[in-house]
């Protein structure tokens, strides 16, 4: 049976919601433990009228005292009256554990502006390389196609500061270091690059960024392209990857087209994987959260 550790995030949000829908189909396929406040726990429980118990966990990394028919956790005390720092705090611990435990890591949705106004924090994914110490990757991981965005979560305007062949070059070669590596068994059929400008430059006219990238991936016989963006998506095989220079331009058609989404982390000596979704705190408690992401997170 699969295991999972699944941190709780904020909780002004859908999380606990997925986990109690969820949990009647994944009790008998995934032993998985909660992580953060049992006490939140609690309160959110009661406020959705769920007749789930929960069993608290001492030892995480034994499954110790795993009961599948109660939501299972491991209690993180609150550090602070400040809801960012006692994040941080969970993140941390989680961390920690996954890694000495080498158990997949499920971290549900955070609001980053509460967590930015104590820390120049940008994602979860970005936040994991910092306190891990190493280079990490955001792929989003769907039923159809997966991408890659090689910028993430920053201003647009400064994209085009990392259009140059170093940068482009040590990046493409650590993607695919990562896609070789044996901890998601990806096998992409085929990767393909997205053009930076409209119509792939139209012929230099609108800028010289996309003859930059091609001179990068024009010598690696696994990436293709450059493909102009706003027709790529048209003819989609299965099992394709997608690299872009910034998040929206792949993001967009990647949450429309798939319905399962998981954005994973590369980089990690874990696996972490999240939902393709953020808080959703506009339709809490109102029993709409769709599940589907979350699952395929839990059996991935």
């Amino acid at each position: 049976m699969k295991r999972k550790y699944v941190f709780l995030g904020d909780i002004n949000s859908i999380n606990i919601e997925l986990i109690i829908k969820s949990h009647s189909y994944l009790k008998n396929k995934t032993k998985y433990i909660l992580f953060g406040n049992k006490k939140d726990l609690s309160i959110y429980m009661k406020r959705f009228s769920s007749e789930l118990k929960i069993n608290e966990i001492y030892d995480p990394i034994c499954f110790d005292n795993y009961n599948k028919n109660y939501l299972n956790i491991f209690n993180i005390d609150d550090i602070s009256c400040d809801k960012s720092k006692n994040i941080f705090n969970q993140i941390e611990i989680a961390n920690k554990l996954a890694n000495l435990s080498n158990v997949d890591l499920v971290t549900l949705p955070v609001n980053k502006s509460i967590l930015k106004k104590t820390e120049n924090f940008t994602g979860i994914t970005e936040h994991l390389g910092k306190i891990n110490k190493r280079k990490t990757i955001m792929l989003m991981h769907g039923e159809i196609f997966s991408i890659i965005p090689l910028t993430t979560h920053i201003n647009l305007k400064s994209v085009s500061k990392y259009l140059k062949k170093t940068y482009l070059k040590k990046t493409i070669e650590e993607i695919l270091f990562q896609i070789n590596r044996s901890l998601y068994n990806f096998n992409f059929d085929r990767i393909k690059f997205l053009c930076y400008n409209p119509h792939c430059s139209e012929s230099d006219t609108l800028g010289n960024e996309d003859r930059t990238i091609h001179r990068v991936i024009s010598p690696l016989k696994k990436i293709f392209g450059p493909y102009s963006a706003d027709s790529a998506f048209k003819n989609i095989k299965l099992n394709e990857l997608f690299l872009s220079m910034y998040h929206d331009q792949a993001l967009i058609p990647f949450k429309i087209l798939n319905k399962k989404g998981i954005n994973l982390t590369l980089g990690l000596n874990f696996r972490r994987l999240s939902p393709a979704h953020g808080t959703a705190k506009d339709i809490k408690f109102k029993n709409r959260a769709d599940i589907s992401s979350y699952l395929a997170c839990m059996e991935l």
